[in-house]
């Protein structure tokens, strides 16, 4: 059965390439390949059906130590899904050398069914690997199912997830957690985010960036700028890096609450730091906005400061404080 749909457009010379690997050992490959090209090898051996042949790859691909990527399985699409093709994916997968040729295979593979939003049959292939212990997940393996389930508000049937990994004998971890208490930050439940901490703490687990960026989302997001102010003043004496995105969501909430002049002194605040490259994306953030908003004076203010600091500006923002210099506007 040909599992190749009209829409990879694989080049006949891609198909004469896999041919000629499919004969050949392990050791006949050529020396010149790259992950990109094992990608290539792989979409052009799992859509015409030659699962042999892709395994030869997934093995050999490893063997020159290239750890399978995003696109590994692109060659799954929704055209072309069936049952038989995650049944012979499964075998071949249970082919592969022991070890990380399997689990990074079965990592690639579970992204893959997530990203066509295939969580159900991810969790089947995990489950069918698992067995005989053909091939034992690790929480990374799960990482992308929990992160679409927690992303679309579906906590029950991630919590079923999580109740699946515990028969496995896989514990979540801070990224893991971190997952939930962002979903539950962006869907302004903070009772839930404060039980996803109280579980974190009671398993060991400290705060990360990933966690403030959460709880400042969170705090942001209610209207409790103050206890953003709070937090960040925290992850400061903690020595805690602060995200990009944990700054945006400061801005924006100040913006949101008119307070202007605030949020152009949060930015000059941590534009004090020596991070050149922050303070340029910190000013020009807040000038845009201000900009968009019409706040002329508030944006001009900010502008001027960029020039004075020498800070780069984008083509629209330096139009816009050329036109405005010196104006009384």
């Amino acid at each position: 059965m040909s599992f190749l749909p009209k829409q990879h457009n694989i080049t006949l010379n891609s198909l004469s390439t896999l041919r000629r690997f499919a004969t050949l050992t392990a050791k006949s490959f050529p020396d010149d390949l790259t992950p990109a090209k094992y990608d290539e090898l792989a979409a052009a051996a799992g859509s015409s059906g030659d699962f042999d042949a892709l395994r030869d790859v997934l093995n050999k691909r490893v063997q020159d130590g290239f750890f399978n990527t995003k696109r590994t399985f692109s060659f799954i699409t929704n055209t072309n899904f069936s049952p038989s093709l995650i049944e012979n994916l499964v075998k071949t997968l249970s082919q592969l050398n022991h070890g990380i040729t399997r689990s990074s295979a079965l990592n690639s593979l579970v992204t893959r069914l997530c990203k066509l939003r295939r969580v159900d049959d991810a969790l089947r292939v995990i489950d069918s690997l698992a067995r005989d212990d053909i091939c034992c997940p690790k929480v990374i393996t799960f990482y992308p199912v929990l992160s679409h389930l927690t992303r679309e508000n579906s906590f029950d049937q991630a919590r079923r997830v999580v109740d699946f990994m515990d028969r496995l004998g896989v514990r979540l971890d801070l990224t893991a957690h971190n997952m939930f208490l962002m979903a539950h930050c962006f869907a302004k439940d903070l009772d839930a985010a404060a039980g996803v901490l109280r579980r974190m703490e009671e398993e060991g687990f400290g705060a990360d960036a990933r966690t403030f960026d959460a709880l400042v989302m969170g705090a942001c997001r209610v209207g409790k700028v103050e206890g953003a102010m709070v937090l960040l003043r925290r992850m400061v004496d903690d020595g805690v890096p602060i995200l990009y995105s944990t700054h945006m969501y400061v801005i924006g909430a100040l913006l949101k609450m008119k307070c202007y002049e605030h949020a152009v002194r949060y930015v000059r605040g941590y534009g004090e730091k020596k991070d050149e490259m922050l303070n340029a994306e910190l000013f020009g953030c807040l000038a845009s906005k201000l900009v968009n908003l019409k706040r002329v004076e508030d944006a001009m203010l900010v502008l001027e400061e960029m020039n004075q600091r020498s800070l780069p500006m984008g083509y629209k923002l330096r139009n816009f404080y050329k036109e405005n210099v010196g104006s009384d506007k």
